[in-house]
């Protein structure tokens, strides 16, 4: 192929951007001995290697360095300030047969779960190999995981004793130096009627010192026997000074309670139809509070509790509780 009028030649060694040789990023090489007039001194100072040969060797290089590596590291940014690294394997074999490399993965890496990134424990290493004097040498013994600590059990709060005295009746009367049940405890929660909401006032948990030592014997002697059963929903007792209450004509004397019947779905809320009622739970909690004493016990007509004559009494809105009255200490 020959010169023509008008052409401009020029030789010209191209080295690919994405090749690396000696750990530099090569770069177009022209040389241009007569180009637009330049003189040979002009050309670049930097010499490249030249023709198809060099470029085979460093092609070459390169391969070889890809299959030295057996896994590369890289890092996907979660969040501002967490970075999650992961193994990626590389596809071709390598001279070493152990797997990845000493530094991957890391030994804290983090896993995504539900509730965001977690710290996974990496895998204890248990390197095998032959001694200096070439016997082999046994595997590390492996580090047993540390077993998650257990919390304490939930510490609810004490109950100040005091000797109360209740006056009058249960629909007119008055308590002083009642005792108060928590709004919260082992084996019971309680309930606020006015708002439908756990927990009760405080203000609505006051009752004479029998009252309360009854209801948590109760309580303690039903779930001991039902370890399926929920805790006990308890509502109103009395106010502390006693008196007209709210939602009710009695609980005036600190000698009445509220405990809603258990739930079929476990539920620690007041049922709203007899169909959601528990009556193999209900009876027997039932028929604990008669035999602790209870002087009256006001059930649902439509929940069929039953119960001896002139203790247990169904009474018009009491489908969702039973209501429990107890004698007066004093008689």
């Amino acid at each position: 192929m020959g010169w023509r009028r008008g052409e401009i030649w020029f030789d010209v060694d191209v080295v690919w951007f994405r090749e690396r040789s000696g750990g530099q990023i090569a770069s177009l090489a022209l040389r241009a001995p007569a180009f637009f007039g330049l003189a040979p001194t002009a050309a670049p100072s930097v010499a490249l290697p030249y023709g198809l040969t060099a470029s085979r060797q460093r092609r070459a290089e390169l391969r070889r360095r890809r299959t030295a590596r057996k896994t590369r590291a890289a890092a996907l940014v979660i969040g501002p300030a967490v970075a999650l690294t992961l193994s990626c394997a590389r596809l071709g074999g390598g001279s070493r047969a152990g797997g990845a490399l000493e530094q991957d993965p890391p030994s804290l890496p983090f896993r995504l779960g539900l509730g965001g990134p977690e710290v996974a424990e990496a895998p204890v290493p248990r390197p095998t190999g032959r001694s200096h004097d070439g016997a082999a040498s046994p595997p590390s013994p492996e580090v047993p995981r540390r077993q998650p600590t257990v919390s304490s059990r939930t510490t609810f709060p004490r109950i100040t004793w005091r000797h109360a005295r209740s006056y009058g009746l249960p629909y007119s009367g008055s308590l002083t130096a009642g005792t108060q049940l928590p709004v919260e405890g082992p084996d019971w929660v309680t309930w606020n009627p006015l708002e439908d909401t756990v927990p009760n006032r405080p203000q609505r948990l006051y009752g004479n010192e029998h009252t309360i030592r009854t209801i948590l014997s109760v309580l303690a002697a039903y779930r001991a026997a039902n370890p399926q059963a929920p805790r006990v929903v308890v509502g109103d007792i009395s106010f502390r000074g006693g008196g007209p209450m709210e939602e009710h004509l009695s609980h005036q004397n600190g000698l009445d309670v509220d405990v809603y019947y258990p739930r079929l779905d476990r539920a620690l809320r007041a049922p709203v139809a007899t169909r959601q009622i528990d009556l193999t739970l209900a009876q027997d909690l039932l028929d604990r509070f008669v035999a602790a004493g209870a002087q009256m016990v006001f059930v649902g007509y439509s929940t069929r509790l039953h119960g001896p004559h002139r203790v247990v009494i169904p009474y018009p809105n009491h489908e969702n509780h039973m209501h429990v009255r107890f004698p007066s200490p004093r008689g």
